[in-house]
Order: structure tokens, then C-alpha cells, then sequence
């Protein structure tokens, strides 16, 4: 899962916007209007269906509207729940056949081929992968993601065996969503901390 590095101070920005003011837990939203009938809003948007990763916490935008926002975050879940099974039906289901990896990976096809590329060869290396959707932030069309990748490298990576090493990593996404799918990304990953968990660090 490498990336090219898009500016470093996007990326703090980026983290500190997801990660700055009152974001509450389990389905709540920040939200500036505080009368108490507003409260019961944001725990509407998140799709509790079994299957879909959630949020553990959740920013939104109230000026987008309810159904956009819901909209948006259901992309999410979708989206993440893909890189956390490697299903190929959910990243189907979250990215338009339009889309574009602006932080493309050498050797990683463009379009929506592109993670499904990623997933499985990550997944060759670390067949227990799990993506922890920690939070996420929704602000007009965009998405901003904060996720953390755990599992054990018990397979293989540029040729090196797994020894069953622990990996947990960071990355951060921002994803652009058109009318009814995603169509456009920027991601950073955590690579310096997840290529010496895996012990080709030299």
C-alpha cells in the first residue's frame, strides 16, 4: 500500500480536521446547533447493517442535509468495509467506474482497479487484514477518513516470508464524492511504521 506523499501539511491538516473538536462516539456527529432535539439526527446516518464496518466517530456537516449526509457516510462504510474483508462487491458499490486515485502508487493501476490491485496483494502478505474505520469526517462532497490496518504477516511481501509479525498501522483518506459514488481520492499511509513491522525496513 504505498503512496507517493502529497504534502506533509495536507496530511496534519487533513488528521487535524478529523480529529479536532468534540467528535462523540458510536454514531453521534459534532454539531454546533445544540438544541436537544438535533442530538437524535446523527445517529440516523450510520447504516447499522451487520455486514458494514462503523464509524467509532463521526463529524458531519449539518449543512449538506440529512439524506446527503447519510448518503455519504453509507459511501463510507461501504468503502472501508471493502478494505476490511477485501470483498469486491462493496468497493463496487462505493466508487463510480469514473474514479481517480490522485495519489497513485507506482505500479498500481489507475481507476477502480486500483485498490481492488492493492487489496489483494496487501492481503498476500497479511491475509487477516482489518481495517478500523476510527474516524471519519463529512463536509460537504468530501470524505475524510482516519483508519487503522491490523493483522499478522504470516504471508509473503517482496519475497520475504512472514514470521507472523503484529501489524497496525495508520493512514488517512479523502475521498471526493460526485452525485452517487466516490470519484476521486488522496490517501497516505503509514509506511515508514508498517515496512518495519514487516521487517523489510533496511
Amino acid at each position: 500500500m504505498r503512496s507517493r506523499t502529497f504534502t506533509r501539511t495536507a496530511a496534519v491538516t487533513v488528521a487535524a480536521a478529523c480529529l479536532a473538536g468534540a467528535t462523540a462516539a458510536a454514531g453521534y456527529a459534532h454539531d454546533t446547533d445544540h438544541r436537544p432535539s438535533s442530538r437524535a439526527w446523527p445517529q440516523h446516518l450510520i447504516d447499522r447493517s451487520p455486514d458494514l464496518v462503523r464509524p467509532q466517530a463521526l463529524t458531519v456537516d449539518r449543512s449538506i442535509g440529512s439524506r446527503r449526509a447519510a448518503q455519504e457516510v453509507h459511501l463510507a462504510q461501504q468503502l472501508y468495509t471493502f478494505w476490511n474483508t477485501g470483498e469486491q462487491k462493496y468497493l463496487d458499490a462505493a466508487v463510480s467506474p469514473r474514479f481517480k486515485d490522485n495519489t497513485l502508487p507506482a505500479g498500481r493501476p489507475q481507476g477502480p482497479t486500483g485498490p481492488a490491485f492493492a487489496s489483494k496483494n496487501f492481503r498476500t502478505a497479511v491475509p487477516d487484514l482489518t481495517c478500523e474505520l476510527s474516524d471519519l469526517l463529512v463536509t460537504g462532497d468530501k470524505i475524510t477518513a482516519r483508519l487503522v490496518f491490523r493483522g499478522h504477516f504470516t504471508g509473503t511481501f517482496n519475497g520475504v516470508q512472514g514470521k507472523g509479525q503484529k501489524v497496525d498501522f495508520n493512514a488517512i483518506d479523502i475521498q471526493h464524492v460526485g452525485t452517487d459514488k466516490i470519484i476521486e481520492d488522496w490517501h497516505i499511509e503509514d509506511n515508514q511504521t508498517l515496512l518495519t513491522q514487516l521487517g523489510v525496513n533496511g
